[in-house]
């Protein structure tokens, strides 16, 4: 079991934040995702003919994170939320990129409804998940290169757990430990509002629409939610 917090001051600054943390067990990545190929292959013919188009910058649910970012003192044009910078790349190239399945799962939800997203292979965290300001001597390894190593700047918000950092500027970049692979069998999603009170109901839906492309091909999966009133949960 892994405890996933909010820290009170990060809770305090942003009273307005609500986490989903949806988890699956038994994941089976190594099989075709159908239902993920047809949602990805949708998007992107609505964005091609126009009827629906990635949430931008000028958007308030785009605006909020770039806000969040400036707070803690990282530039959101230079460092981008998520899904800013993965909604800005599929506007440019119409399509959003092949990863693996549970990957492309939570990027076309997180695109659909202009929410960051990331996800966790628990097998590779160690104690608990905190969501907190860094101190500045931590650790972060970024994905996909393994042989580096990144202090955060202090102040900076990031996911963390018992060994170093899982996330960099809350979440504009994942750590290699934790990624999530064809061969992740336990993982956890997170999707982000800074504004539950205005966007609740898409990150609801969000997290609903990714429970459903998970459960085909895990042996169980739950949702759990993070917020002022309720800053931490057991998965």
């Amino acid at each position: 079991m892994t405890t996933f917090r909010i820290s009170p001051a990060v809770a305090d600054a942003f009273p307005g934040t609500l986490i989903a943390v949806v988890t699956a067990t038994g994941l089976r990545g190594h099989e075709p995702w159908p239902a993920t190929t047809t949602a990805l292959q949708r998007l992107e013919r609505e964005l091609a003919d126009g009827t629906w188009a990635p949430a931008d910058e000028a958007d308030p649910r785009i605006e909020a994170w770039h806000t969040a970012y400036r707070s803690f003192g990282t530039n959101p044009r230079r460092t981008r939320p998520s899904v800013d910078a993965l909604g800005r790349r599929m506007a440019k190239k119409g399509t959003l990129p092949r990863i693996n399945p549970a990957v492309d799962s939570y990027n076309t939800v997180s695109v659909r409804h202009g929410l960051p997203a990331g996800a966790f292979d628990l097998d590779q965290i160690t104690g608990e998940v905190e969501i907190r300001h860094a101190e500045g001597t931590e650790t972060f390894t970024p994905l996909g290169e393994p042989d580096t190593v990144e202090n955060p700047k202090p102040g900076e918000v990031i996911y963390t757990d018992a060994t170093g950092v899982l996330t960099r500027h809350w979440n504009h970049r994942d750590a290699h430990r934790t990624r999530v692979t064809e061969d992740s069998t336990h993982v956890a999603f997170v999707l982000e509002t800074l504004h539950a009170d205005r966007d609740g109901h898409l990150l609801e839906t969000a997290a609903r629409e990714l429970r459903d492309l998970l459960a085909a091909h895990a042996a169980q999966s739950s949702v759990h939610c993070l917020n002022l009133e309720h800053p931490q949960a057991s998965i």
